[in-house]
């Protein structure tokens, strides 16, 4: 960001403009996106119960919800609304990954500066969520009285996951086997689905390809999956991935869209505490675990997954553990918030682009 800064300084003196070779940046956010997508474990995610489905279906309306408000408040204020959606669900639960990945679809819409400007939303939702989660469950914890609520959580599930992918230093190598396996044959499936006349993110295919390879592990154990190394293998690109985001962002396209970007912004921090506090924590049981779900929906529906699992050690570290725990393993919230993201908001996209006359095309966006 800083790099960035200075780079809006010598552009807008005149002194120089550069210009930035973006190869690495897209081979990390695929190798990003594939490990996200080994995060599939059906076996973990069916532990959670009845409550993780519940999740699912209000993750649905969340992603809803937020393009609708996006595409409706850019058309009361007079601006394109897939600019608006450069403030949906595409930063706000898709983060600064997601962002960073359908930035330049949006720009190969003719919306100049779409990726800094989704960038620079994921950013802004990033605080906002870290601000307001801790607070909400805070208080419906102590006026509702909810420390009475809760259980003690039974993790066995998550600690066997822990014992069975404790890394070694050997198996990184295997590790990155198992990436560049799933990223080419992914390359080959996101080539079959560009034939049907679809617009996909690159890394659709590879995402696929992944969880196919996970849970064939799971439930055959003919190989393992080296998932702790597959992680920090993920985590590095990640790095990379927004490191090499956040230097090519080209900040002086903002400064048009200042006034919209600040209201945009503020409908959706609306928007997630109104979902969190009444949407979230009704469905979810009005207890203590629901308090924490509505704490954690603040941090990944506007922010990260590190963001939402912060939220949830913070308010289990005096009380309890967390007893729908499925959604307290970072594995299975990535694939819960970020597998079925990709594929909901793709869905969704359409539907706004369709139902709203924006063009005259069809194009399928999951987001």
């Amino acid at each position: 960001m800083v790099f960035a800064v200075i780079f809006c300084i010598l552009y807008a003196a005149g002194i120089i403009e550069i210009n930035f070779d973006e190869t690495l940046r897209n081979v990390c956010m695929v190798m990003f996106f594939t490990s996200v997508g080994f995060q599939a474990n059906m076996k973990v995610l069916k532990s959670g119960g009845k409550g993780t489905f519940i999740f699912l279906a209000l993750l649905l309306l969340l992603i809803i919800l937020q393009n609708t408000l996006a595409v409706g408040l850019s058309k009361a204020i007079g601006i394109n609304p897939l600019i608006g959606m450069c403030t949906g669900s595409i930063p706000m639960i898709g983060g600064h990954g997601t962002a960073g990945a359908f930035g330049p679809l949006l720009e190969d819409m003719n919306v100049d500066g779409a990726t800094t400007l989704a960038t620079a939303a994921a950013t802004f939702g990033l605080v906002t969520g870290s601000l307001m989660g801790g607070p909400l469950a805070n208080s419906l914890i102590k006026k509702k009285n909810l420390t009475a609520t809760a259980v003690y959580e039974d993790d066995s599930i998550l600690v066997e996951e822990e014992i069975k992918h404790r890394r070694e230093v050997s198996m990184y190598a295997p590790a990155v086997y198992q990436l560049t396996l799933a990223m080419g044959i992914g390359t080959v499936i996101s080539f079959i689905l560009s034939k049907t006349g679809m617009t996909f993110p690159v890394y659709i295919g590879s995402m696929i390809v992944a969880a196919v390879m996970r849970n064939i592990s799971e439930y055959t154990d003919k190989f393992r999956i080296h998932m702790g190394e597959i992680n920090d293998l993920g985590s590095i690109c990640l790095s990379l991935f927004l490191g090499v985001a956040m230097i090519t962002l080209k900040l002086w396209q903002l400064a048009t869209l200042a006034l919209p970007l600040f209201i945009l912004l503020a409908g959706q921090t609306v928007l997630m505490f109104v979902f969190a506090r009444f949407i979230v924590f009704k469905l979810m049981g009005s207890d203590y675990d629901a308090a924490v779900l509505a704490a954690g929906t603040c941090g990944f529906g506007m922010g990260a997954t590190p963001e939402c699992n912060g939220k949830y050690a913070g308010c289990n570290r005096e009380v309890f553990t967390f007893s729908k725990g499925i959604l307290n393993c970072s594995d299975s919230r990535k694939y819960v918030c970020r597998l079925f993201e990709q594929s909901y908001n793709y869905i969704l996209y359409k539907f706004f682009k369709l139902i709203l006359g924006l063009y005259g095309e069809s194009l399928l966006f999951l987001v």
